[in-house]
């Protein structure tokens, strides 16, 4: 039985246009540090494009390397719910749990740094280490990255796996910036800071939650 038939989403111009219309404003409303942000915002929208191309429009992909490989690949593979003949809706229903988690990593992160750092005059502002920041250093970067890992299990295209590891770089690099502007800002105490917690993830609970589980394990040995 076919879960999901694949040619219903094709031609689907207006979800499309609503698709990216909502990411957009999604991101107008998520402001990102100083313009160096603006970049890693085009990038996302074009990511969204893409997807919202060939999951409503067209199946470009599927098109591109029929082409060159003489044969239609697979429902599932490159279009269609990714690996949809492999693992059904699986994807999906990972990818919805991916969004949801992203968009509480972005909105609580954003809620906390403007209340004590954005909404300040210059020099008042204070650094944050509470809520989420007390994990991570960059939540909203990491839910973005939820993001485009959830599009991917969704309906992954030839497109969106060339420009992943390009986002990937540029939020990277963007949260390399913002940490060397903290440092001149806040000195010694935001290397104490991120001594004890994680850039994108919160690494040191896992570190500290594997050590715990290693002590009772010896003491129960």
């Amino acid at each position: 039985m076919n879960i999901d038939p694949v040619l219903e989403h094709f031609g689907n111009w207006w979800v499309a246009v609503i698709f990216v219309a909502v990411f957009a404003l999604f991101l107008l409303f998520t402001p990102f540090y100083k313009k160096s942000g603006l970049k890693p915002k085009g990038a996302f929208l074009a990511f969204v494009v893409a997807l919202a191309l060939e999951m409503f429009g067209v199946p470009l992909s599927m098109y591109a390397l029929s082409g060159v490989l003489g044969h239609y690949l697979p429902d599932g593979v490159l279009w269609g719910h990714t690996l949809i003949g492999y693992v059904g809706l699986l994807g999906t229903d990972i990818a919805m749990l991916l969004y949801l988690t992203g968009a509480v990593l972005i909105i609580s992160g954003w809620r906390a740094i403007y209340r004590d750092y954005w909404s300040k005059e210059r020099g008042e502002g204070r650094l944050v280490t509470s809520g989420i920041y007390r994990f991570i250093r960059h939540p909203q970067y990491t839910g973005f990255a939820c993001f485009t890992i959830g599009m991917l299990l969704e309906w992954a295209t030839l497109p969106m796996l060339v420009m992943f590891p390009i986002l990937g770089v540029m939020y990277f690099r963007l949260a390399r910036r913002e940490e060397a502007d903290m440092r001149a800002e806040f000195g010694a105490a935001y290397d104490e800071y991120a001594a004890r917690t994680g850039m994108f993830l919160p690494t040191r609970v896992f570190s500290r939650a594997a050590r715990t589980s290693r002590r009772v394990a010896e003491a129960r040995a």
